[in-house]
């Protein structure tokens, strides 16, 4: 499991005295955990590796904007810093699909599902997130989508 492997790369990284990677680690945990306490009141719980991937996902995103603001507003330190957690937090994601197999699999789905305009837009992108939701981001998807049903 996702979640094993996230806490034996703390432990290795805390033999390893190496701080930065441990508190971006440890950060992850605290996420996961954060998530785990919200959904003690749900009545369905999704699997696992798809809440740990979810979690990973949204610090994914939130690490690029900080990034950007950072950098646009004069602070390449903290850019930096966050660039660094971001490497720690991306290597437990799973590979990512590339531009050219993400559109691929979006004109097979159009194909599958009789897709013809932005009307059948929700039904592409339904069937892409259930398919490859941990594999790609599903913002840069939707412009895919758009563009390939315009």
């Amino acid at each position: 499991m996702l979640r094993d492997s996230i806490k034996a790369a703390q432990i290795s990284a805390m033999k390893a005295g190496d701080k930065p990677r441990s508190a971006a680690i440890r950060l992850v945990l605290a996420k996961i955990k954060d998530r785990d306490i919200e959904l003690r009141t749900a009545t369905t719980l999704p699997d696992d590796d798809a809440l740990v991937i979810d979690v990973l996902q949204k610090m994914v995103k939130q690490r690029r904007e900080s990034i950007q603001l950072f950098e646009q507003g004069g602070r390449p330190e903290r850019a930096a810093e966050e660039k660094a957690e971001l490497a720690v937090i991306e290597e437990f994601l799973p590979a990512q699909l590339s531009e050219a197999e993400t559109r691929a699999a979006i004109e097979a789905i159009k194909a599958e599902t009789g897709a013809a305009g932005l009307k059948d837009m929700g039904k592409v992108m339904a069937e892409l997130k259930a398919r490859h939701g941990s594999q790609l981001d599903m913002g840069k998807a939707s412009g895919w989508v758009k563009a390939a049903l315009a």
